[in-house]
């Protein structure tokens, strides 16, 4: 009877109730990691030279690829595949079926086969053999066995060959991109700032016969320019031509790859743990320092990550201020009546508005209304093209400020909330006014609340896609945002990011197969933006909440 009354008494304490909640915390926070684990060990371990197998079968038939994966099957569900007569068809038993990754898609119709083990007569791993990893159609495995110089001259002697003839093509590469960028685009601007000029002209009416004569001179001299560049680049490219790379491949049909394919070529077969962890190492920096390739299958995410980035600083730039001056005028200045009332409930049922409503209002209002209307102000010589009046990188974080603007309004009056009144009418007794109050007291003190804010609305913000799709992120951008030319941000243009990075790779591309593992790539790397971004928030809220301990914890 003690033991049930102890029981009962424990049950009415709130104890199991606790434990209860601290359980399911723990389980929740367990979840998390392990979720997190997984998209960062199948994303990372992309970038490791998987090694090369070689699979000979009971036909006489040659497999070389990487192990993609493997399951076990029933006999049962095999009727329809050719077996070696030894094997019970009729058997229960389960086999192994690999799933191979051979790719050479310019040779073979897909990237990946299938083979059952029963139908394996004998696996090794072949020395000598590469993974070749190229700018278009994806790797090539294959052993190379000859060099062919610029000269048409074939040697045997691949290794030394190669690797000079490698740093000749990185070194034609980088004169290619020089050529591109200072010669190429710099007249191809002067060109269209030319034709802008003389537009502009039209249509004030203010176009002279001199200036028709000036117009005309500028422009035979830029187009000779153009001609010289283009003659240029025409030379670079045959000269990176040149070189190539003979390889073996699974069938033993030899193949010349030219070197202006090839970006880098690892032998995973003849690699000592070093190498391989180098090898990983250079990996992950292309992942992170490139552009993308092959429809955004191949290659780095440089321009996702940068677009991202600046998207949510842009964003937090605008929403910030917006924010803090309504939650301010609501709670300091406004009168409590039922106009205010009103207003609180729309701003907290505004946070609940599916976000791609929130696109479809950017897309109306700030591209079309807002943007068509700067274009015909600022902008007409360049009419019918749109300048403001088309999705770009300023109307996407305007629709995010707008997207996450109740939760920056909700957090900033809940920490002007919990500031005692005692502290104001210190103030205001002391000689201050209200707004000298509110910007030396009061703001500092609700600092704290205001970064929660801002936290909240970035993780948000960030993970966000479905507006973007409206009003700016685009599949691949030509150019980042920002460059070397005047006004070095360029909030018109339009911007890549990581969250439709990962919708795209997982269902726009030709491949999605072989490109399933980006997906996860990708989505460790949004993750670690968001947390990173989030850390720095973190930080400056600790050290307000250090300065400002009068509130004690938010």
């Amino acid at each position: 009877m003690t033991s049930l009354l102890s029981g009962i008494h424990w049950f009415k304490s709130g104890a199991p109730w606790i434990w209860l909640t601290g359980g399911a915390v723990s389980i929740s926070l367990l979840s998390v990691m392990g979720l997190l684990l997984l998209i960062g060990w199948k994303g990372l371990s992309y970038f490791w030279p998987t090694p090369l197998y070689q699979w000979q079968t009971h036909d006489g038939d040659i497999l070389v690829g990487q192990l993609y994966a493997q399951e076990y099957v029933p006999m049962t569900r095999l009727q329809g595949i050719d077996l070696p007569s030894t094997v019970d068809k009729e058997s229960d038993d389960l086999v192994s079926r690999y799933s191979i990754k051979i790719a050479n898609r310019e040779l073979y119709p897909a990237d990946f086969v299938s083979i059952i083990d029963v139908n394996i007569k004998e696996q090794s791993m072949p020395q000598g053999w590469a993974v070749i990893e190229r700018t278009r159609h994806g790797d090539f495995f294959g052993k190379p066995v000859a060099y062919q110089n610029e000269f048409g001259v074939i040697s045997s002697d691949v290794s030394e060959l190669f690797a000079y003839g490698f740093s000749r093509v990185e070194s034609l590469r980088d004169q290619i991109s020089s050529v591109i960028e200072t010669e190429f685009k710099g007249t191809s601007r002067a060109l269209e700032q030319l034709r802008l000029d003389k537009r502009k002209r039209e249509l004030n009416g203010s176009l002279s016969g001199s200036y028709l004569e000036k117009y005309n001179t500028q422009k035979k001299q830029l187009d000779k320019r153009l001609a010289v560049a283009d003659a240029h680049l025409a030379e670079l490219r045959i000269l990176l031509n040149q070189d190539k790379l003979i390889v073996v491949d699974m069938t033993g049909q030899q193949t010349a790859i030219p070197l202006s394919q090839i970006l880098d070529m690892w032998y995973p077969n003849d690699m000592a743990s070093a190498e391989k962890v180098s090898q990983w190492g250079q990996q992950v920096w292309k992942f992170l320092s490139e552009n993308p390739r092959e429809s955004n299958s191949e290659g780095g995410v440089f321009p996702a990550i940068f677009g991202t980035v600046l998207l949510v600083i842009i964003m937090s730039v605008v929403v910030m201020p917006l924010g803090v001056i309504a939650a301010i005028y609501l709670h300091e200045y406004a009168a409590n009546n039922a106009l205010t009332r009103v207003i609180r409930v729309a701003v907290i049922n505004l946070a609940g508005v599916p976000s791609i409503v929130y696109g479809v209002f950017g897309l109306g209002f700030f591209v079309y209304t807002l943007g068509g209307s700067i274009d015909s102000l600022l902008y007409a010589e360049r009419l019918p093209a749109p300048t403001f009046g088309t999705p770009g990188l300023l109307w996407s974080a305007l629709t995010l400020a707008v997207l996450t603007l109740p939760v920056v309004i909700v957090s900033t009056e809940e920490g002007l909330t919990r500031i005692p009144s005692s502290v104001r009418h210190g103030s205001l007794a002391l000689g201050a006014t209200q707004f000298e109050t509110l910007w030396r007291i009061v703001l500092p003190m609700a600092s704290p609340a205001i970064i929660t804010g801002l936290i909240l609305a970035v993780a948000r913000a960030a993970g966000e896609v479905a507006p973007l799709m409206l009003v700016g992120v685009v599949k691949l951008a030509s150019s980042l945002p920002v460059d070397a030319e005047f006004p070095f941000l360029h909030l018109d243009r339009k911007f890549m990011h990581l969250g439709f990075h990962i919708y795209d790779v997982g269902f726009q591309t030709t491949n999605i197969e072989a490109a399933r593992p980006l997906v996860y790539a990708t989505s460790f790397l949004l993750v670690t933006v968001i947390i990173s971004l989030n850390l720095t928030a973190i930080s400056i809220r600790n050290n307000l909440r250090e300065k400002y301990r009068t509130l004690g914890q938010d």
